[in-house]
């Protein structure tokens, strides 16, 4: 692997070299499946999105959902400006309000751009102890059921069941080249990064399996993620 991403760091960035082919046929599938089943979900975990978001409000004061700038898959071309290509992304609230960005802003430079004398790049764990996540927010990201409010984003069209994370703009104005044909197709739910490693890969393994995802992807694809997904998460793998 860390040959693949050595390679991969010389190459720029090009929508036609890095975006499988894809077919009217997969693309209208693929949204087929994400309008049937994002409805059907968000009728069917209605009781228990219901139930969280109570514990959210009896927990800690503030909004249930938390809403934040994500960058558009599809939209951003040149890695310039991605405040400019974005869409509102929903998350249950496991924070408190009004929580301080600059805290995770310095985070993810560091997974971005820091490595050791060997090379080596950090690990994408969550801050360690971070004093923003309430009690019941600790439990939300450790079952993943902080992400539930994206179902209705992926009703909207903004995202797909299953394609590379949203990153946040300030995220993206740290990426190298490479790391923009990450953003070449539409961000999903769920990929490649969350079934194959999660928070045990670095950064530069996290984006060179969200390629690796973008130059594969089909609907058999889409269909062996989703399936490794539930285990994924029932196993909490990955998790910190």
């Amino acid at each position: 692997m860390a040959t693949k991403i050595a390679h991969m760091r010389e190459a720029t960035y090009s929508p036609e070299l890095s975006v499988a082919s894809a077919t009217d046929l997969y693309l209208a599938a693929k949204r087929l499946f994400d309008i049937v089943f994002s409805a059907i979900l968000l009728v069917v975990l209605a009781p228990l999105m219901a139930l969280i978001a109570l514990a959210i409000r009896l927990d800690s004061p503030g909004p249930v959902i938390f809403r934040q700038k994500r960058v558009l898959g599809g939209q951003l071309t040149d890695g310039l400006h991605p405040e400019r290509h974005v869409f509102e992304f929903w998350k249950f609230r496991s924070m408190y309000h009004n929580a301080d960005e600059k805290l995770h802003q310095q985070h993810m430079a560091q997974l971005i751009n820091n490595h050791n004398a060997q090379g080596a790049a950090p690990k994408m764990h969550k801050l360690a102890h971070d004093p923003r996540v309430t009690r019941v927010g600790r439990w939300l990201r450790k079952t993943s059921l902080d992400e539930l409010p994206q179902l209705v984003n992926i009703l909207r069209g903004e995202m797909s069941f299953v394609g590379p994370r949203p990153p946040i703009p300030y995220e993206v104005i740290e990426y190298k080249p490479w790391h923009l044909r990450r953003l070449a197709v539409a961000q999903g739910l769920t990929g490649l990064w969350q079934v194959k490693g999660r928070n045990d890969l670095s950064f530069d393994e996290m984006v060179q399996l969200d390629i690796e995802y973008v130059r594969r992807r089909s609907l058999w694809l889409d269909l062996k993620i989703l399936l490794a997904t539930l285990p994924a998460i029932l196993f909490c793998r990955g998790v910190r």
